[in-house]
C-alpha cells in the first residue's frame, strides 16, 4: 500500500481567518520550521497545508471502534 504524501500546493483559503492557539512538542515545531525553510514556505501555511490533509484522510471512528 502505497504511504500518502503530503503535496504543497498554491493556497487555497483566501477568506477571513482567525488566531488560535496551540501546544505542540518542540521537536516537531523544529520539523515544520525544516519543512518550511525548504519550501520556502510560512510556518502557517505548513500547519495549515498538514491540518487540511489530516482532515481529507481520517477516518472518524464511532462509539463501538468502527
Amino acid at each position: 500500500m502505497d504511504v500518502p504524501k503530503l503535496r504543497i500546493p498554491n493556497k487555497k483559503y483566501t477568506a477571513d481567518s482567525t488566531v488560535i492557539s496551540m501546544r505542540m512538542p518542540k521537536d516537531m515545531l523544529k520539523e515544520i520550521d525544516g519543512v518550511a525553510e525548504s519550501t520556502g514556505r510560512t510556518r502557517n501555511e505548513i500547519m495549515m497545508m498538514a491540518l487540511e490533509f489530516a482532515l481529507e484522510h481520517m477516518e472518524v471512528e464511532n462509539e463501538s471502534g468502527k
